[in-house]
């Protein structure tokens, strides 16, 4: 016979856990490489942005005309902006465009991301082609788009006998804004088309198959489901809309080039057009405000579109 010897535990071996350092946890160095490398752009931008940019901020401060010499005013070309009918209507007109165009412009991109989502034949093919007038340049756009309404939609309402369209509406003072929220919407859908893509996409199949189980319609199914959780994209892609909208100047520039008289003349179509028409200060104090509000709407995104990510 053979003793057994007793079982005896075991014990693990036990590592010392470390001491948490008295002056917290040291943070990981930088290669200074990577400076090197963020030097150039530093610079580039630097000169070719930062600088100017703060050269036209002296200068709206004083009466220089572009060239010359010049003489300090202080706040004078800011006071009066704010009793220049041309100005505040630049900003009316910019503002309203802006609004108009995100509101149609999103309706549509979601009402296509939606149809595209569905399983139907030829989607990417489709996909494909709704994107081309993202990749066109807005130039050439305007100008097409300009002989449509010029010399096309004229000829085909007088053929149909349909009066209100007989005549070019870029020559209509109170409907020429319409051709620059129809280019402009145009040019744009592809974009937020993209995104809304991507938002319905990470939407789970399953939950507009446990909804149709229930008995939910097309109609629930969107208002239920897709529309809370697409919520931060629509948020995203408004706010970027009204950004891109303030800024419009070549599409004014192609379809209306401001007119007729300054019935659609945005706040960019001003500034630039001061610039060669001996206003260069008081058009950059007119920028440094534009830049103000630019800057209000991207910090109001930031503030709006935080802890938006849908968790499923």
């Amino acid at each position: 016979m053979t003793a057994q010897l007793p079982l005896t535990d075991v014990a693990a071996p036990t590592h010392p856990t470390p001491t948490p350092s008295p002056r917290g946890p040291r943070k990981r160095r930088v290669d200074p490489v990577f400076y090197l490398f963020l030097l150039p752009a530093l610079v580039l931008f630097t000169a070719f942005v930062v600088a100017p940019a703060a050269v036209g901020i002296f200068y709206s401060f004083t009466n220089y005309v572009g060239f010359g010499s010049w003489s300090f005013l202080g706040l004078g070309n800011y006071a009066a902006l704010v009793t220049d009918p041309t100005i505040l209507a630049s900003y009316g007109f910019t503002v309203g465009f802006a609004l108009v165009t995100v509101v149609i412009a999103q309706v549509i991109a979601l009402t296509l991301a939606i149809g595209l989502s569905r399983r139907i034949r030829f989607a990417t093919s489709l996909r494909t082609v709704f994107v081309i007038p993202m990749v066109l340049s807005g130039i050439v756009v305007a100008y097409v788009f300009n002989f449509l309404f010029s010399n096309t939609l004229p000829a085909f309402a007088t053929s149909i006998g349909f009066a209100p369209l007989q005549e070019s509406i870029l020559g209509n003072a109170d409907l020429a804004w319409l051709s620059i929220v129809i280019v402009s919407a145009w040019q744009t859908i592809p974009g937020a088309l993209l995104v809304y893509t991507g938002g319905l996409t990470a939407i789970p199949t399953d939950l507009y198959e446990a909804s149709a189980l229930d008995g939910a319609g097309a109609w629930r199914q969107f208002r239920s489901i897709t529309l809370p959780l697409i919520t931060g994209f629509i948020v995203i892609n408004t706010i970027l809309g009204i950004k891109g909208y303030l800024g419009v100047y070549d599409v004014i520039v192609g379809l209306t080039d401001g007119g007729p008289g300054t019935a659609t003349r945005s706040v960019a179509r001003t500034i630039f057009g001061g610039f060669t028409g001996g206003d260069y200060a008081y058009q950059m104090a007119n920028a440094t405000v534009f830049f103000v509000l630019a800057v209000l709407i991207s910090v109001a995104q930031l503030v709006v579109t935080r802890g938006r990510t849908v968790r499923l």
